[in-house]
């Protein structure tokens, strides 16, 4: 079945992990082997012939840049400026891949259904393009609401305007505080140029303040349920039912930590810890019966997302294993129509409808 994943970081892991993602993962793995710089080195999952195993033909892939002030211990660039250059280093590897024939990037509704036909049209996937809609990632490279243009221009279609901890637009995960002046700013500029709004790792407090402010299109590319696991990187029921009222899409994270409860970085073990994909579809199936149907759940992995094989389920050996979801659905009696809505259907209507 054609799948659409709604998170993926994969310019990070070319350009600040070194991952040449043209090739297998056994190869990146390899290459990789007796590398401790990072805790996920030989542990990857995602590359382009994987997407193409497993019929993962549209993506939305992310630019990330945070800045951090000089009492903020997360990692980061020291200013804004060098966040933005950072951003666009990782906009020229999409280029490069578009121009090796590896990637297209999908920013209409003219190249998403050009796209889609291409992938249906029943012919091996070897040969075909990758598609992706550019996302970014916390909005502190913005160096100020005019840039924001620029990047559209350039093809970025969504934006979540936190990340980790205090950022310059909207406090995210871990922190706590309303939007910013600039935050209500570019949320104004966004509604302008239709990006759509990513409401992931927005704090409890911003993300009400944004979906009160914001007329626009909101989904959230990659987020499980804090009734499952409680933690405000989570969304709570009431979080949920807000999104569902505005239409949103809400994509399943496949990070253990946000999966399973007590998971400890660095300590707990998916196997250990039963964090199978099936976990998954817990959340996925929580949602559902909040919304009373299929329409709000989707695919956002993010998968090698600063972790690996480590901190993933362990039945899923890399991204093509995303088809093993539809038979764990069809186990939990969904429907033919329901399992298309799950794992395309819906980030595709969503489109549809924002580009209209």
């Amino acid at each position: 079945m054609f799948i659409v994943d709604a998170h993926l970081d994969l310019s990070m892991n070319a350009l600040e992990w070194n991952r040449d993602l043209r090739q297998p993962v056994a190869d990146i793995n390899a290459r990789e082997a007796g590398l401790n710089d990072k805790p996920d080195r030989g542990k990857a999952t995602v590359s382009l012939p994987e997407l193409r195993k497993g019929n993962i033909g549209l993506v939305v892939a992310t630019q990330i840049g945070r800045y951090v002030a000089p009492d903020n211990p997360l990692p980061g660039w020291h200013s804004p400026q060098q966040a933005w250059a950072q951003t666009q280093g990782q906009l020229a590897w999409y280029k490069a891949m578009e121009a090796e024939g590896e990637m297209v990037q999908v920013a209409d509704l003219l190249t998403l259904e050009k796209h889609l036909t291409l992938w249906n049209n029943g012919e091996p996937n070897d040969a075909k393009p990758v598609g992706y809609i550019l996302s970014l990632e916390g909005a502190d490279s913005i160096i100020d609401v005019s840039y924001l243009e620029k990047a559209y221009q350039s093809g970025l279609r969504a934006v979540g305007p936190a990340h980790y901890g205090p950022g310059r637009y909207a406090n995210g995960t871990d922190a706590t505080g309303r939007l910013s002046r600039q935050g209500f700013e570019l949320l104004k500029e966004m509604e302008r140029l239709n990006i759509i709004l990513d409401a992931t790792h927005l704090c409890d407090d911003a993300f009400w303040d944004a979906l009160n402010v914001f007329g626009g299109h909101v989904w959230a590319s990659h987020n499980n349920c804090r009734a499952l696991v409680d933690h405000n990187r989570q969304f709570s029921d009431d979080m949920i039912k807000a999104l569902i009222e505005r239409g949103a899409v809400i994509g399943a994270a496949l990070d253990a930590w946000m999966m399973v409860p007590g998971w400890q970085r660095g300590v707990s073990d998916p196997s250990a810890m039963n964090c199978n994909i099936d976990v998954a579809v817990d959340h996925i199936d929580h949602i559902c019966q909040i919304a009373g149907n299929t329409l709000h759940v989707g695919m956002g992995t993010d998968l090698d997302g600063a972790f690996g094989r480590e901190q993933c389920p362990y039945d899923l050996e890399t991204i093509a294993d995303l088809q093993k979801f539809t038979s764990l659905f069809e186990k939990r009696g969904y429907t033919s129509v329901d399992i298309e809505n799950m794992v395309h259907g819906n980030w595709l209507r969503f489109l549809r409808k924002a580009w209209a």
